[in-house]
């Protein structure tokens, strides 16, 4: 087995707000990657005394360990104990009702002799290929959906959007958003690879448009991770705008990359 991991910051100056990691087994039978994309806090404050990365890193570090150790248990409800397990760590001090309380992205594939489950909530995206070199995304496509007015003010996508009906959702501090994710499972003969991205790297698809999903992870596979994360800071860094209006220019990259 091959596993490859590569996050990058976005901003030499602040701490990378992604998470990542690849979980296996003593028992050598199968694993699991999970990858978080902490949401960038407004200047407005969270209502949390704690920063994202400390989120993302107990949130990322407890369900590596559930997909691991209770291997048993669906994804969704993996999920959901370790977001209960975050926020009883903090509920006394944090108000977790805010709407900008910290919160990630999730992407998660958990594998065994026979499937690989699957999991994305939000904005990153977990790619499979096949045998055959077929490439199949899974995304989450609920924010993207969203029209470009729904999100011109973080009070209006907080008030609106964010974790609600007809929004998008994040894994905040409710366990029970888990069940809002788009989850799966394909039998273990019909995936080769698989990779795992955070937004700040699928801009290579979605922003720069240098190719399709298949084009990215044939990229991964060939060159590695790195090699998509330094190909997307070439083409942050030669963009004559302030990232075409669209956002931070720079954004935390992450790419975790499995071969069985």
């Amino acid at each position: 087995m091959r596993t490859e991991l590569a996050s990058e910051p976005g901003d030499a100056d602040r701490p990378n707000e992604d998470f990542a990691a690849v979980g296996l087994p003593a028992s050598g039978q199968g694993g699991s990657v999970v990858v978080l994309d902490g949401v960038t806090p407004p200047r407005t404050g969270t209502g949390c005394l704690h920063s994202v990365p400390w989120f993302t890193a107990r949130l990322g570090g407890a369900l590596t360990e559930l997909t691991v150790s209770l291997p048993d248990i669906p994804l969704v409800d993996a999920l959901s104990r370790a977001i209960a397990r975050t926020s009883e760590a903090h509920a006394a001090t944090c108000d977790l009702s805010h709407p900008r309380t910290p919160q990630a992205t999730v992407v998660a594939a958990r594998w065994n002799p026979d499937t690989v489950e699957y999991l994305v909530l939000s904005d990153s995206a977990l790619l499979l290929e096949s045998p055959d070199g077929v490439v199949t995304p899974l995304l989450d496509d609920r924010l993207a959906l969203l029209p470009r007015s729904a999100l011109a003010t973080d009070a209006l996508v907080d008030s609106t959007f964010r974790n609600m009906d007809g929004g998008f959702f994040t894994a905040a501090a409710d366990p029970s958003v888990a069940a809002r994710a788009v989850t799966g499972t394909v039998p273990r003969r019909e995936v080769r690879a698989l990779a795992a991205l955070t937004d700040g790297a699928t801009r290579w698809v979605e922003r720069f448009e240098e190719g399709d999903w298949a084009d990215c992870f044939h990229l991964i596979r060939k060159e590695g991770p790195q090699a998509l994360v330094d190909r997307v800071r070439t083409l942050e860094r030669s963009d004559a705008t302030t990232f075409l209006g669209r956002g931070k220019r720079h954004d935390d990259a992450t790419v975790a990359f499995v071969e069985f």
